[in-house]
């Protein structure tokens, strides 16, 4: 099995945010249940040298009421170095950890472009991509009740018709190789009317973009209580010969590799039996499971 999303959050309370010994225990806890590639990919957003490309985006859209959140969120989280965080995952390949050097990279309307010419300057085997937020308005933010509290002013269905915009677009910007929890918009337990009519496109966007797609355990701990993609979403991307990595998704040791088999059975299931590995940014497909 592989583990192709996992953050690295604050080793301590020290300046230092990344250490190796975080990165080994997260490959002792993902041996447990039988994971054998790591990919480390801590959110773009993170990184200082990625913002400076993107820019206060937020201070565009003050009208809108979650625009001081957003900056708010950014002052916090981007203030670490790109090339620090890089250059960790290489000590950690070359010293023996089944690891990737990847990247989360996070959605921002029409700027892919640029990031993605900020990060072909680097050694990256993987970059997942990812629609987080609509605007300033973060909709994963399950534990912000300013965010939250726009589910309760929006139409679902919007919602789940700008989200897919925003996938199709990060899709073509062929900025990416795997598309991370595809259908991430149900987190907080909104569903569209008609879900299918949106997981056709994402599908489609998906299978045009010829980027993998994220099977995901962190769902079943979010409000949808679901794994990402939704069935009927995995479905659709199995019939379009899509293929997939796996993921835990995880923020902590503790989470690294939860329900991987449980993943494996559901793609089973609907026939896949190997997983989409990555190197330099190249594809190969692998056995799901070893042994």
């Amino acid at each position: 099995m592989l583990d192709y999303h996992l953050h690295l959050w604050p080793h301590s309370e020290s300046s230092v945010w990344y250490q190796l010994d975080q990165i080994a225990a997260y490959c002792d806890e993902a041996a447990t249940h039988g994971v054998h590639e790591l990919a480390l990919t801590e959110h773009a957003n993170r990184f200082t040298d990625v913002m400076s490309v993107v820019g206060p985006f937020w201070q565009k859209l003050g009208h809108e009421p979650t625009s001081q959140v957003m900056a708010d969120y950014f002052d916090w989280h981007s203030r670490n170095s790109l090339d620090e965080y890089v250059t960790l995952a290489q000590r950690a390949k070359d010293e023996g950890l089944p690891v990737k050097i990847g990247l989360e990279v996070d959605y921002v309307r029409d700027q892919m472009s640029d990031v993605a010419e900020l990060l072909a300057q680097y050694p990256f085997d993987v970059l997942i991509g990812s629609v987080h937020w609509l605007g300033t308005w973060a909709f994963d933010d399950i534990d912000n009740s300013v965010q939250m509290h726009e589910w309760s002013v929006r139409d679902v269905d919007q919602c789940w018709a700008d989200y897919t915009i925003a996938l199709e677009e990060l899709a073509a910007a062929n900025a990416v190789d795997v598309l991370a929890h595809v259908d991430l918009i149900k987190v907080a337990g909104h569903v569209a009317t008609n879900p299918s009519d949106y997981w056709d496109l994402m599908a489609n966007a998906a299978q045009q973009a010829d980027v993998s797609v994220e099977c995901s355990s962190a769902g079943w701990a979010k409000p949808v209580g679901e794994q990402y993609p939704a069935a009927g979403l995995l479905d659709r991307l199995v019939a379009r010969g899509v293929t997939f990595t796996t993921a835990s998704d995880a923020h902590r040791r503790e989470r690294v590799g939860e329900r991987a088999g449980d993943l494996a059975d559901l793609l089973e299931a609907r026939g896949v039996s190997q997983l989409a590995s990555y190197t330099q940014r190249q594809r190969t497909m692998v056995a799901m499971r070893h042994g």
